[in-house]
């Protein structure tokens, strides 16, 4: 049996198709808890939807269907990742955290709730080192999967084409990550620069792969 840490399941945002009441349903049903109304959701809810025009001129029936939105399992922990979203992650059991199934607003309550995860220390995680070539994925496979086999599990390694720029290779592993030749540690920053020379590349920051992988949804958004 595989053990999970943390599970991240979403659910459609939308009161008329009740998706909401599916997904809390079950969950609750699963926990043995009943769906009880969430007040400061509910007042979150009010309170920001409060100048919508959707909002403002729903009838009675129209404003329950909202608040079916704010019905969690009775027992679940409720958190808010800014003043500015009403909607909260509903964590169940300390591991089991539901998110609403809008990409952006998942990814910007995802990054909102890494205070609130058991995380490991820095010095416990895995390191991951990015490089970009701009040769073709075809052309650096022969030599990422020996790469792959000569560090098997101490290593990840992972290739990502970027469609008419070229290809991030990832490197992901724990220091150290081997020994050299001469018997000293080998660090990840030392695989990483052997893959610089070997596929013509160089190490990316974060910064720099944020704008190379914008740049390509900008472009895809304009074709």
């Amino acid at each position: 049996m595989v053990r999970v840490e943390t599970c991240f399941p979403s659910h459609a945002l939308k009161s008329l198709v009740q998706s909401s009441d599916i997904t809390y349903g079950s969950l609750a049903k699963s926990f043995d808890q009943p769906l009880a109304h969430h007040a400061e959701t509910l007042r979150r809810m009010e309170a920001l939807s409060r100048n919508r025009r959707l909002f403002s001129n729903a009838n009675e029936q129209q404003r329950e269907a909202a608040r079916r939105m704010a019905l969690f399992p009775r027992d679940a922990e409720v958190i808010f990742i800014g003043e500015d979203i009403w909607v909260p992650v509903v964590r169940l059991g300390g591991r089991l955290c539901i998110f609403p199934g809008i990409p952006s607003l998942f990814q910007r309550m995802l990054t909102g709730l890494t205070p609130f995860l058991p995380l490991p220390p820095k010095s416990q995680r895995p390191l991951r080192i990015q490089v970009f070539t701009e040769r073709p994925e075809s052309n650096i496979a022969p030599y990422l999967t020996s790469l792959q086999e000569r560090f098997r599990k101490r290593v990840q390694v992972g290739s990502y084409p970027v469609i008419g720029k070229g290809v991030f290779v990832s490197l992901i592993g724990s220091d150290p990550c081997g020994e050299k030749d001469d018997g000293q540690p080998l660090f990840l920053a030392d695989i990483a620069r052997e893959v610089e020379k070997e596929v013509d590349g160089h190490v990316v920051s974060d910064e720099e792969i944020a704008e190379k992988k914008g740049n390509m949804a900008q472009q895809k958004a304009n074709f």
